[in-house]
């Protein structure tokens, strides 16, 4: 598997942007007055099957590289981060009881997701904030 290391490390690059873009594009059209087109099977289905693709790749990066959550602290911030981004996802798509909650869950979701990235870039626990 460690032959395929570039191919897996640019499938999961991929699978982040296309993720955080579909993200993004459903919470413009949620707070945008059209919740319905944002929730219709393909786009859920879409979204689903990418989040599959990136977690497929994270996990196989993982074992290749010998890095895992709860030792590395850069990995352990990324998996904490995540659930706190897929928490304010659900509030920003649908749990959010009104206009202004999804939208701060929203920008909020968006910057983690930024921070997650920095992380991923910086192989550091304070991402962007490393001088």
């Amino acid at each position: 598997m460690a032959e395929f290391y570039l191919q897996i490390r640019w499938v999961h690059i991929i699978a982040v942007l296309a993720s955080g873009s579909l993200f993004f594009l459903r919470g413009i059209l949620v707070l945008g007055g059209k919740p319905r087109l944002a929730m219709t099977a393909p786009v859920r289905y879409l979204s689903y099957t990418i989040d599959t693709a990136l977690l497929t790749a994270a996990l196989m990066l993982m074992t290749i590289l010998r890095q895992y959550p709860f030792v590395q602290g850069w990995l352990t911030v990324k998996v904490l981060l995540l659930v706190v981004y897929i928490v304010l996802g659900s509030i920003a798509l649908k749990r959010g009881q009104s206009r202004k909650t999804r939208a701060v869950a929203f920008a909020v979701a968006l910057v983690v997701y930024g921070f997650i990235i920095s992380v991923a870039r910086a192989h550091n626990p304070a991402g962007w904030f490393i001088s």
